[in-house]
């Protein structure tokens, strides 16, 4: 697995969510390799690494898209923290995710700020903010 596109997937994931991105793919290629693959290099290797967008409005954007799902948590809780390494503020993402009740509904958004409270809490983040 040593295309382009994987090597600027692994590029991205690193730089999104740090070493912990590349560890979940590598167990991920233990049991489903081409999955794996695929991970890195479509949505790492092509669309993260495309010009336009910088790496925190790519995850604010991520963070609204998960949260609107409602079916997402354990992928919103990732990109939470990922939101985070790039540098967005915890202001930012409890914006975004109150932001998808208008849009996704009530529902949506309280599940979704029920993974922010977790991931604030996992890296000390205290609520309410200021």
């Amino acid at each position: 697995m040593s295309s382009e596109r994987y090597e600027r997937g692994s590029r991205m994931l690193t730089a999104v969510d740090g070493p912990a991105g590349l560890a979940v793919v590598e167990g991920l290629a233990k049991s489903f390799p081409d999955f794996a693959r695929y991970v890195l290099e479509f949505p790492f290797g092509d669309i993260y690494a495309r010009n336009g967008l910088g790496l925190r409005e790519r995850e604010l954007a991520t963070v609204a898209a998960l949260c609107a799902l409602g079916h997402a948590m354990p992928q919103l809780r990732v990109h939470v923290h990922a939101a985070l390494h790039v540098g967005c503020k915890p202001e930012e993402v409890v914006e975004v995710v109150m932001q998808m009740a208008v849009y996704a509904g009530f529902p949506a958004a309280l599940n979704g700020l029920s993974v922010v409270r977790e991931v604030f809490a996992e890296t000390g983040i205290q609520l309410p903010l200021a």
